[in-house]
């Protein structure tokens, strides 16, 4: 029979003590690992300043109005997180983007493309308790500028806790264009957080990440 050494069970016990702290402090790092933010992007010349009309989820269809707006319908949903990966609740979204003849309906938008008046243009959203948000919209149409084509994309003006972000959401299945953007290119390696995943037929699915900290 082994007789029963107190030096070597306190060595036992010291090892199993710092064993279970490293694992500790594993778990705390991973927790704590820090997301790279979304990146910012210009505001835009055509931000809806003093927009007072509908501005609900559902941008294809006007309350009152007889038919949707022109253009191929999508649905675009996601999450907003704080930097740790935590999902912020009751942050504000709000986001607008041009039409199907690829024309805003701005008063500075010289665009040729015509307006359509059953499309809503803007949306004002809330996250949910995951954060998640959600609209259905039109496929944004590609437009001319003295600078060069934009790719279809949406604009983004996110509030969080304690930070603010503008940005803009492009789409993969339109990565040719967005290669030769004059906005998306110079993002570089940061490109890639900008970009919505098509998950369904004319279903995509964009998180993004805010500097907030978690809560």
């Amino acid at each position: 029979m082994t007789k029963f050494n107190p030096s070597m069970s306190r060595r036992r016990f010291a090892l199993g003590a710092a064993c279970t702290a490293g694992l500790a402090a594993t778990g705390v790092a991973r927790a704590q690992q820090v997301l790279a933010p979304t990146p910012e992007q210009a505001l835009g010349p055509f931000y809806p300043t003093g927009y007072t009309g509908e501005d609900d989820f559902d941008m294809t269809h006007l309350e009152g109005h007889s038919e949707r707006a022109l253009g191929d319908v999508i649905e675009v949903s996601g999450r907003i997180l704080d930097r740790y990966g935590n999902p912020m609740r009751g942050a504000m979204v709000e986001l607008w983007q041009a039409n199907d003849a690829g024309r805003y309906a701005h008063a500075n938008d010289v665009s040729t493309g015509a307006l359509d008046p059953n499309f809503q243009g803007v949306a004002r959203l809330v996250t949910g308790p995951s954060g998640e948000w959600r609209i259905k919209t039109i496929k944004p149409r590609f437009y001319d500028t003295p600078l060069g084509l934009r790719t279809p994309h949406i604009h983004f003006d996110i509030q969080g806790a304690a930070h603010r972000l503008v940005t803009q959401m492009y789409f993969d299945d339109e990565a040719e264009q967005n290669a030769t953007d004059f906005v998306y290119a110079p993002l570089g390696e940061q490109a890639a957080a900008t970009v919505a995943k098509t998950t369904a037929p004319a279903t995509y699915r964009w998180d993004v990440v805010l500097m907030d900290a978690a809560s």
